[in-house]
């Protein structure tokens, strides 16, 4: 659908099915002025045309199409016509109790409350056409109440990576990620499946998947073969048969196994033996 309408009046979207969050557009931003005011919820718009005037706390700055502005929960902000310029722009509604129980699952301190975002406004293209696309897929009628709550989770989870917000765990001490690295480390001769790495990292599947190579460099799946091949090796420094190492490795076949191990070693399991 078009983000934009033809009519001044703002649009509202609610669904009984997604309580933790609600959509706006506004069309034409000249006839909706705010004063300064503050949310109990997070806040994340688009300006879709135009520009405007955004206050954010003590700051004072104008936005314009293809910016997304964010508003953590208590923070006083307002954004209002430059001029009587036209403007529109587009804004999502978010649960903070959603918000920080998404940070838990993938990966922040249980501790924690919600960690707010350091950042005020971005203009990067990619945020902003996936915001847009969120809000499209939110409002259709056609899209069904599962995939708009995946769709979000998506999102928001994206975002979390994005802009890194305060008190985010840094590369070295992601508390899930590292859960999910010795699961595997541990378990890697068991036929593991996706399931059970999440399971014991208390991780999303789309995230692990996602995070796991932004971490580590390799998807958790290459990161248990390469943990079978390593393993491997012990077993043949040690004279064992090679159809004994390839099931003992955690490999369905000697033929799965000699393919992994001279990919990863470029040399057959006979030749690393000797």
């Amino acid at each position: 659908m078009k983000l934009a309408t033809h009519d001044a009046a703002p649009r509202f979207w609610r669904d009984a099915a997604l309580p933790f969050i609600e959509a706006r557009a506004i069309a034409d931003g000249r006839k909706v002025c705010y004063s300064r005011h503050s949310h109990d919820h997070f806040s994340i718009g688009a300006i879709t045309a135009g520009r405007s005037t955004y206050i954010h706390e003590r700051s004072n700055f104008q936005v314009q199409s293809g910016t997304v502005v964010l508003m953590n929960p208590g923070d006083v902000h307002a954004c209002n016509p430059v001029n009587d310029e036209p403007w529109s722009y587009l804004m999502l509604y978010v649960d903070t109790q959603w918000l920080r129980d998404l940070q838990r699952r993938i990966g922040f301190d249980e501790s924690l409350d919600f960690q707010g975002f350091a950042t005020t406004h971005s203009r990067d293209i990619e945020l902003f056409t996936a915001l847009q696309g969120l809000y499209e897929q939110l409002v259709d009628e056609q899209i069904d109440t599962h995939h708009k709550h995946a769709a979000a989770e998506a999102f928001f989870t994206d975002l979390q990576q994005r802009l890194n917000p305060a008190g985010r765990p840094d590369r070295g001490s992601h508390p899930g990620l590292m859960r999910a690295a010795q699961f595997i480390h541990d378990h890697c001769t068991d036929a593991l499946k996706l399931e059970d790495i999440c399971a014991a990292a208390q991780l999303s599947p789309s995230y692990l998947s996602r995070a796991f190579k932004h971490h580590y460099g390799m998807t958790p799946h290459a990161f248990l073969v390469n943990r079978r091949i390593q393993f491997a090796r012990r077993q043949l420094r040690e004279g064992k048969l090679i159809a004994d190492v390839a099931l003992d490795s955690g490999f369905a076949d000697q033929a799965h196994f000699q393919r992994a191990f001279k990919q990863h070693l470029a040399a057959t399991p006979g030749q690393y033996r000797g």
